[in-house]
């Protein structure tokens, strides 16, 4: 019995192939009608017999394209309709979830194409198919037709539209396909090199020691050869980034694994359609420079993901290349990824000895996504190229539209619509104008993108944060109420998001800076919290905190300060002694503590892990945000893989928590004054690194059990830029675990203030 269907598909189903892949099945199975993409879901009217229309739903639902993801379909009867054939008719705009696809790694057919002397987009630098290849940063508007993306100011060639409109092709119906003859074009900036002889300049002035910029799918990056020493120096030099770690890129897995060491599931992520960066642990007979990542036992690592890049490491032309790239943001330090040849010139111009660069326009920056591995899954710190804007779920009963403008730092922003949370690509830090530019330009781009109209605006509680005042222009501009929900509270509130936890948590907020409800600086916080609300049950221990912005940069400040607590006049001593600090600066942050200059009470946890790298002289003074946290966590994972059994005996002080009827606090004076002690006595640096790492778990676990006894609640969320710290989350998991609780952590939003958007977006939705 022939009748019609009415079939829509919903989740990431355009820009991926989904059209075609729904012609040819239908062909198939001898069924004729039409598909077309509907802005929030593809619909598709087809004719036949039954069977055969229960087996192609069923194909929809269970066997999409690689790339696609299929969150529901919805099936209904249509009024019978006889058509001459099964066609993609012209997409239409409708209210609903829309599902933007991020940009997609080029696949191996079309990798294979590129380097196949027979094949007509042989070396094409922008080879792709329905696949693969950009989505997110080259489209206007939905739905994803050319038309609507950067791709049309290039016309198809003749051959291009033959396999547009060709079912049996792999670029059927593929919005961005090219070749040779109609496609973009690489160039070098300032010259008439183009095509396959920029290449050749590019990969000669390489290997002659020389940096390039080199334009990809989301903006620029600045390149060297990794094995160069003198390269890498000059380009720290250059950037003014003396410590923090560049990111590779390698030719091929094998290369990875020569390099590195590659656990199970991280050769997923590699070679998969996302390529982020990986963070992997560095082998000890690995070849490439040692200022890639100093004092770090990992390195992030990704693969080319984009034609260009490929052919940056194998284009035929003679020349002996490099295997390992150094592959970092081209940008200056503070301000967005370089999108365009004019901000290229202007801001790195100087970093670099040449320029490659292509006329396919960059719509939205997407800078790489990093991630490092927890649990066996990837554990992000940057979400943003293949994740972004790919949306979680959260009930929203009244549907309510929020625009989240996100924190301070590593900001992204993030747009609830209906259910569905979009977390956009990474911004970068608010203290430049430059990011606070693309921060108010991004944002009207997504909104516009996602068909958001915004009935409230969410930011964080601080009143300097730029975010904050862009937050309120835009409520003002637009007026509608702006919500100000408190850092750490949101740090959980995302956490919860990403769970798709409903009910009540404690909240273990732990991160470097933000501001307290009290007008002091938190970051070690301890919450009872809800969608609606938030208590604050605890904290680490106060200490004062001097010098300002220098604090988060000084560690040996925080340190000085916790061991006058600890030992008072002893403690100059022993900060002189632990080469902390001289006895004249000693005296002056003592002074500038008594008086309250320049100084606020802090229960910031990052500066918490700065005072004790300070302590046991790992790291004194800070180059990059994190660096002494780090190289802290780096000293204890590594003397625990010699040393496995101070797992089971480390040393514990007799009181881990001191809790007050209504409040709890974590002795970590008493821990950072025990540490310097030791370390005083000769201990090993690596050995108290491990200690202080598994007492503060302690410690966490401790707290939580006096709050579960208060409160009943068996269920606590990690979140905030402590929990990067890989060792830090797998001991506070372990232990909590062992205590009974269930434990939400992150995995595909960071824990950092990448991910803080997310919640505030929650919040936004049940607080208006």
């Amino acid at each position: 019995m022939r009748k019609t269907v009415n079939i829509r598909a919903f989740g990431i189903v355009q820009g991926v192939g989904f059209r075609p892949f729904t012609a040819v099945a239908a062909e198939e199975l001898g069924l004729v009608g039409t598909v077309a993409n509907k802005g929030s879901y593809v619909d598709i009217i087809a004719t036949g017999e039954e069977e055969a229309l229960y087996t192609f739903a069923d194909r929809i639902k269970h066997e999409p394209p690689e790339r696609a993801m299929v969150l529901s379909v919805d099936i209904s009867e249509a009024e019978y309709t006889e058509f001459s054939g099964f066609e993609i008719i012209e997409s239409e705009k409708e209210y609903g979830d829309i599902f933007v696809s991020p940009d997609i790694a080029t696949c191996d057919k079309c990798r294979a194409e590129l380097f196949d002397k027979t094949d007509r987009r042989y070396l094409h630098p922008f080879i792709n198919c329905t696949q693969c290849g950009p989505r997110l940063t080259i489209l206007d508007t939905m739905p994803y037709d050319r038309e609507r993306t950067t791709m049309r100011e290039h016309p198809m060639c003749k051959k291009c539209a033959a396999e547009y409109h060709d079912p049996s092709t792999r670029r059927f119906d593929a919005q961005p396909v090219c070749c040779n003859e109609c496609g973009p074009e690489v160039y070098i900036v300032g010259t008439d090199i183009r095509g396959g002889a920029a290449i050749t300049e590019v990969r000669r002035a390489i290997m002659e020691g020389k940096i390039a910029a080199i334009k990809g799918i989301g903006g620029f990056h600045l390149c060297c050869d990794a094995h160069n020493e003198d390269a890498v120096a000059r380009l720290r030099e250059l950037k003014k980034r003396p410590a923090k770690p560049f990111a590779l890129m390698m030719k091929d897995i094998g290369t990875v694994r020569r390099e590195c060491h590659v656990r199970a599931g991280q050769e997923e992520y590699l070679t998969g359609w996302q390529k982020p960066i990986m963070l992997l642990k560095k082998r000890s007979t690995t070849t490439i420079s040692e200022l890639i990542a100093p004092r770090n036992t990992t390195v992030g690592v990704m693969l080319p993901y984009a034609p260009v890049q490929m052919l940056i490491f194998d284009y035929p032309d003679g020349i002996q290349f490099s295997d390992c790239l150094v592959m970092t943001s081209g940008n200056v330090r503070g301000a967005p990824i370089c999108r365009n040849d004019e901000d290229a010139q202007k801001e790195i111009g100087g970093f670099c000895d040449i320029m490659l660069s292509h006329n396919r326009q960059i719509l939205l920056r997407a800078d790489d996504s990093v991630c490092d591995w927890l649990f066996g899954r990837p554990y992000m710190i940057r979400r943003s190229r293949g994740f972004a804007p790919l949306p979680f779920m959260l009930k929203n009963k009244d549907n309510r539209q929020v625009l989240a403008i996100g924190g301070e730092l590593k900001n992204c922003f993030c747009i609830a619509r209906g259910d569905l949370l979009y977390p956009s690509p990474y911004v970068g830090d608010m203290a430049d104008i430059r990011t606070v530019k693309a921060l108010e330009e991004s944002t009207e781009r997504m909104c516009g993108l996602l068909e958001a109209e915004p009935q409230v605006i969410v930011c964080d509680t601080h009143p300097k944060y730029n975010t904050v005042r862009v937050a309120e222009e835009i409520a003002q501009k637009r007026g509608i109420p702006l919500l100000k929900v408190q850092h750490h509270y949101a740090h959980i509130l995302s956490c919860m998001a990403e769970n798709g936890y409903e009910g009540e948590v404690i909240g273990v907020s732990f991160d470097g800076t933000g501001y307290g409800d009290d007008g002091t600086i938190w970051g070690g916080e301890l919450m009872v919290c809800s969608y609606k609300a938030y208590r604050r049950v605890g904290s680490i221990k106060p200490f004062i905190q001097t010098g300002g912005d220098l604090s988060s940069k000084e560690g040996w400040r925080i340190a000085s300060a916790l061991l006058r607590d600890a030992f008072g006049d002893g403690g100059e001593i022993l900060c002189r002694k632990l080469g902390i600090c001289e006895t004249n600066e000693y005296k002056l942050q003592k002074a500038m503590a008594e008086k309250g200059l320049n100084s606020v009470r802090s229960t910031s946890c990052g500066r918490l892990f700065d005072a004790v790298s300070a302590i046991l002289g790992i790291v004194r003074t800070s180059t990059f945000e994190g660096e002494a946290s780090t190289a802290l966590m780096c000293e204890a994972e590594k003397y625990l893989e010699k040393h496995p059994a101070i797992a089971d005996n480390y040393r514990k002080p007799e009181k881990l928590i001191k809790a007050d009827e209504d409040y709890v606090t974590l002795c970590t004076m008493v821990l950072a004054a025990d540490i310097a002690e030791r370390r005083l006595a000769d201990c090993q640096a690596g050995a108290l690194a491990y200690t202080f790492h598994a007492v503060l778990a302690d410690m966490v676990t401790a707290a939580c059990v006096k709050i579960s006894a208060d409160t009943g609640l068996k269920t606590a969320a990690l979140s905030g830029g402590v929990f990067q710290n890989r060792l830090l989350t797998r001991l506070c998991c372990d232990r909590l675990s062992d205590a009974g609780f269930s434990v939400l952590t992150h995995s595909l939003v960071p824990p950092n203030d990448g991910g803080i958007a997310l919640g505030q977006a929650a919040y936004g939705i049940y607080n208006v």
